[in-house]
């Protein structure tokens, strides 16, 4: 892999030591974190208030389990809300606003009391030393909230809009809730305590109740509804419970008994119109006989009756059945556009339109409990009508085809009626007419009586009616399940740890700096010479004398005795340059300088930054006549530009002189390669301070002259990216024998900035508490 390729892979990768090291200096932030997380989860616990899990099962039965046996009549009149219909639409209508709002409305949920505490509130629900009685109708009520001040039968109420003193039970008004009055309540007032009482509208509380309810299906086999609620108050949420379970099971057996209700309405009617014929049939009886002195039956008139029974029989069932069929036929085409619950087709001996009764009659039913909380617009709805005419085409068709059967069997009936009437022509006509009459009225009498033990049995079968709902698992409060000690206390914990490593970890992501020698080797692969620790005075220019034992003097020592691992003995010139100004180009020239001047070298520093020197400044030095000098004024030799630093013998300075117009073309004269022959032939080393090869390629130019190229690189101050650039001059070989020395590193612990060792006196030891107080 190219080096290019290595440094990419290496400065993308995270150095997890580094961070380590990173979150270890920075520990007590760690323990603060912990401190600070710790007591916010203590008292979250201690003020947060607790939210309670109550459950609830009920068992679903199928029709046939919830039928009295296997009649037809009892199965048209079965469950609306059962197993017929599926165990999620059972589940949904648990959860409709419609039921909600009874629930509500009867327990009075929209009004709720508080014992007002300075940081929370706590919920009284039934055990409220009053209670509010909204004597109007609760739909039209408007939010509110007031304050209480119970003080013997003197009541306050007030707000930031409102202020009343009312008695007990005495009725008054409030705007947006209408007449009122308090009414005691179950236990009696604390003194000097603030109650608090809130109000919401009747639809507001049901869309909160749904929201917290849960209605699931753990087993569809079972045909078991599991149904939870999660409050803050477990009384509160067992009364809800019990009241929508309650209120479920009232309209199972309301829908059920719609049907019995319809079908008995039905045969009332209908009993009334068969006594008035029956009756007028009896009477001409009655006529006949008198007006024809009968008074018993002959033999042979005996004899007849005996032969046709079975067919007059057979005759009065068909004409039965034909006047059933123009009743409900007449029923179902006087409804119109209204859907109205059909009597029971068992009314009629056939299966198929007892089946078709019984579908259309569960569609209407489902049509009117979703008309509570639709439109006629709403998709849904529209299909239900669809169905329901559907479901009414296909019964008058079946009674088109049930009357076509009936009148075939009626006219083969009537021709074997007219075989007999041959055979009695011998018999008097007297008789023959009375024969006639009793015919009819046997007709008549027979449907009369199946009226009667059809009315019987429908209404044995609604005096039967249970719900098809029964309560398994009554509702029961599990316990408090938020907040949980362990995972707040955890999660606190948790927080505590992460915050500070997050910070730590996001802030060396986010940092663009260079922060220690792994910053520059996972940038770059030119080779680190040294490192050179933070001065201990700011101001202070050379920080190297005879005889010094200071940190920093022996870093420059260490950097002294590198320089022999990169140069060969040859090698005299020594370039500093750096990305950008500021990063301490000047102060390691001086220093770097000073170290070898006092090893008994002959050392000179040039000044060559032509744009900004900085060099004469830190040495209280003039610096009007210098390298600018020399390149323009051809008479003046490089002896005329050397000065003494004034700091030590051995080491001598050319200062910049004044600054040029024309840097760059200053530095390509001719005369600057006669100026370093001589340099470097009456010198030990020269030491040229460059500009910062990031901004101007002044450097560049003067790396010819240099036999080792110093990029200075300031931790804390040079930018990661600018390790590009001398990455890219040591990987194109654009200056001589490049190499980085990191500059103002910062001391971590003792003395000795990473060598193994430290010089001088180390840091005093001092106690975990006094560290931490310290920090």
């Amino acid at each position: 892999m190219p080096p290019q390729e290595d440094v990419f892979v290496e400065k993308n990768k995270i150095n997890f030591k580094q961070l380590a090291a990173k979150m270890l200096r920075n520990w007590y932030w760690l323990v603060l974190s912990l401190v600070v997380c710790t007591a916010l989860s203590l008292a979250y616990l201690r003020y947060a208030t607790p939210l309670y899990f109550t459950t609830s099962r009920i068992l679903i039965k199928s029709d046939d389990k919830a039928s009295v046996g296997d009649d037809a009549i009892a199965k048209a009149l079965g469950g609306q809300l059962g197993a017929s219909s599926s165990l999620e639409g059972e589940a949904e209508i648990l959860k409709t606003t419609h039921l909600m709002s009874k629930v509500v409305k009867d327990l009075k949920s929209y009004v709720s009391y508080f014992h007002k505490g300075q940081i929370r509130s706590v919920n009284l629900y039934k055990f409220a030393p009053f209670k509010l009685t909204i004597l109007g109708s609760p739909d039209s009520i408007q939010p509110i909230t007031l304050e209480v001040r119970l003080n013997g039968t003197k009541i306050t109420l007030s707000n930031d809009n409102y202020n009343k003193q009312v008695n007990y039970f005495q009725p008054f008004i409030i705007p947006g809730l209408g007449r009122v009055q308090i009414e005691k309540g179950l236990t009696e007032p604390e003194k000097d305590v603030v109650y608090e009482v809130k109000v919401n509208t009747v639809r507001q509380t049901v869309a909160g109740l749904i929201k917290k309810l849960d209605v699931a299906i753990p087993i569809k086999q079972a045909e078991i509804i599991s149904l939870s609620l999660t409050d803050q108050v477990p009384e509160y949420s067992e009364d809800v419970l019990n009241k929508l379970i309650q209120s479920y099971i009232d309209g199972n057996i309301l829908d059920k008994n719609k049907v019995a209700d319809s079908t008995i309405a039905f045969i009332d009617n209908r009993l009334i119109y068969v006594s008035q014929e029956l009756g007028s049939i009896e009477g001409n009886v009655q006529s006949f006989k008198q007006r024809n002195k009968i008074a018993d039956i002959t033999a042979q008139s005996g004899l007849l009756v005996t032969s046709t029974g079975d067919n007059i029989e057979q005759e009065s069932k068909i004409q039965t059945q034909l006047s059933i069929l123009n009743s409900v036929e007449n029923y179902l085409t006087s409804s119109g556009v209204n859907e109205r619950i059909i009597p029971s087709g068992a009314l009629l001996e056939d299966p198929g339109f007892a089946s078709l009764v019984e579908r259309y009659n569960l569609i209407v039913l489902e049509k009117e409990r979703s008309s509570i909380s639709k439109t006629e617009d709403n998709p849904y709805m529209q299909n239900l009508n669809n169905q329901i005419a559907g479901a009414k085409s296909d019964m008058l068709t079946s009674l088109k085809g049930l009357r076509k059967s009936l009148e075939i069997s009626k006219n083969k009936i009537q021709s074997r009626s007219g075989e007999l009437a041959g055979q009695v022509k011998k018999v008097p006509a007297v008789e023959r007419t009375y024969l006639d009459l009793a015919r009819q009225q046997q007709i008549k009498q027979e449907l009369y009586v199946y009226l009667l033990t059809k009315k019987e049995e429908t209404a044995i079968s609604k005096t039967s009616n249970i719900s098809n709902c029964s309560v398994i698992e009554p509702p029961l409060t599990m316990g408090a399940v938020s907040p949980v000690r362990a995972n707040i206390l955890g999660y606190g914990i948790f927080m505590g740890i992460l915050i500070p490593i997050g910070i730590i970890f996001i802030g060396d992501r986010l940092n663009n700096k260079i922060n220690s020698k792994e910053d520059v080797t996972s940038n770059t692969n030119v080779p680190i010479i040294g490192e050179i620790g933070k001065s201990p005075v700011a101001l202070e220019t050379i920080v190297v004398e005879q005889g010094s034992r200071t940190p920093i003097s022996e870093q420059f020592r260490a950097l002294r005795t590198n320089l022999g691992f990169f140069m060969k003995d040859t090698d005299k010139t020594v370039l500093l340059t750096s990305s950008m100004s500021g990063e301490g180009k000047s102060f390691i020239s001086l220093n770097l300088a000073t170290v070898l001047a006092i090893s008994g070298k002959k050392v000179v520093v040039m000044e060559m930054d032509l744009r900004k020197p900085n060099l004469s400044n830190k040495l209280n030095l003039k610096n009007d006549f210098g390298f600018t000098n020399y390149i323009v004024t051809t008479e003046l030799t490089a002896d005329s530009i050397i000065k003494s630093s004034g700091t030590h013998e051995n080491l001598f300075i050319i200062s910049s002189g004044n600054i040029p117009p024309n840097p760059t073309e200053i530095i390509l004269n001719s005369r600057m390669d006669d100026l370093m022959a001589v340099l470097k032939n009456k010198f030990d080393y020269v030491i040229i301070d460059a500009p910062p090869i990031g901004m101007v390629t002044d450097a560049q130019l003067l790396g010819k002259y240099a036999d080792l190229t110093l990029y200075i690189v300031r931790q804390g101050y040079t930018m990661r990216d600018q390790m590009s650039i001398p990455q890219e001059i040591y990987t194109n070989r654009k200056m001589n024998n490049t190499a980085i020395l990191l500059n103002d590193v910062k001391q971590e612990g003792a003395y000795g900035y990473g060598y193994g060792y430290g010089y001088g006196l180390e840091e005093e030891k001092k106690g975990f508490f006094s560290k931490f107080t310290k920090r």
